[in-house]
């Protein structure tokens, strides 16, 4: 296992971005950005982060600003009144990928994004820094093309409970609730608009958005797994299309393929995966590096397992 250094990234307006940096044995054959989902720390990626640098990459790993490790410095880290929105988790994790480009600019860098992680990309000033983008359990997060037995609740969470415990707490108090963890006001809310909007964050956010999106290069692979149950695969489709000018690819993988027969919207993290899908994840970062897949296309490729595990 490789062991993490515990690095700051200074904020604009005080405070600092919580970073891990896992390093290889030897010189990196690339380096990796892993850029977490809604309410998720980046101790959960660690296991992963610290099998993938004993494979030859530099991995970072962060915290949102208001998230994880990068808590607000006031008492007791309250989050009330703490002002970012997903903008500002956007600026984030470029500076983090600007800050790791410099330090080994000889080797391509790759994102490797879950959820939200794979969304806030489009959003970048520079995705030219980037040479790839693994995207796992991602989709548009619009509320019709999210998960059937997730619909069926998804508008009293986003028209009654957000608004209100919100309202009361300053923030959102996710993790008292048992939901996505504690979340800034202002990402939540903003979520919440991008969620009730067909196209997610290029349509609420209007032309400007949707055209940072469009300005985005770098190749994109998708896997879309089939027992999700945040993210569909019309949802992943909908996501990898506001990608609308990069090479992209969507796969889909089943639970058969894992001997757990479950993997779901976090499960690809697990230690269980680390013969599975773990080593898969190599083959699918090294055909970033080499992608053929023609820019402003998107080509779909569908696994079909039937091996017991």
């Amino acid at each position: 296992m490789s062991a993490a250094l515990a690095r700051g990234l200074p904020l604009d307006g005080g405070g600092a971005l919580a970073l891990r940096v896992y390093e290889p044995s030897g010189e990196a054959r690339a380096t990796v950005v892993i850029g977490g989902a809604m309410g998720v720390p980046q101790d959960y990626y660690a296991p992963y982060a610290s099998w993938l640098a004993a494979q030859g990459y530099r991995v970072w790993s962060f915290d949102y600003r208001g998230h994880g490790e990068s808590l607000p410095h006031t008492p007791g880290h309250s989050l009330r009144g703490f002002k970012a929105d997903l903008f500002d988790w956007a600026r984030d994790y470029e500076a983090v990928v600007q800050t790791a480009r410099r330090e080994l600019p000889a080797r391509p860098l790759y994102l490797l994004g879950h959820s939200l992680g794979a969304q806030l990309p489009g959003l970048f000033c520079h995705p030219d820094q980037v040479d790839g983008l693994f995207s796992i359990a991602a989709g548009s997060g619009y509320w019709r093309e999210n998960a059937p037995q997730l619909r069926r609740r998804v508008l009293f969470f986003w028209h009654v409970m957000v608004p209100l415990a919100t309202r009361v707490c300053g923030y959102f108090p996710g993790r008292r609730l048992g939901l996505v963890g504690n979340l800034p006001a202002g990402v939540i809310h903003q979520w919440r608009r991008w969620c009730m909007h067909p196209r997610y964050s290029a349509g609420a956010e209007g032309q400007d958005v949707a055209q940072r999106y469009s300005r985005v290069r770098f190749p994109l692979l998708a896997w879309s797994f089939s027992d999700d149950e945040l993210m569909t695969l019309r949802g992943t489709h909908s996501l990898v299309n506001l990608y609308s000018a990069a090479p992209r690819q969507v796969l889909t993988l089943h639970p058969v393929e894992v001997p757990s027969r479950r993997i779901g919207h976090f499960g690809f993290f697990r230690e269980a995966m680390r013969s599975t899908l773990w080593p898969r994840s190599l083959a699918a970062l090294q055909s970033l590096a080499a992608s053929g897949v023609p820019p402003g296309t998107e080509a779909v490729a569908t696994t079909v397992h039937t091996m017991q595990p």
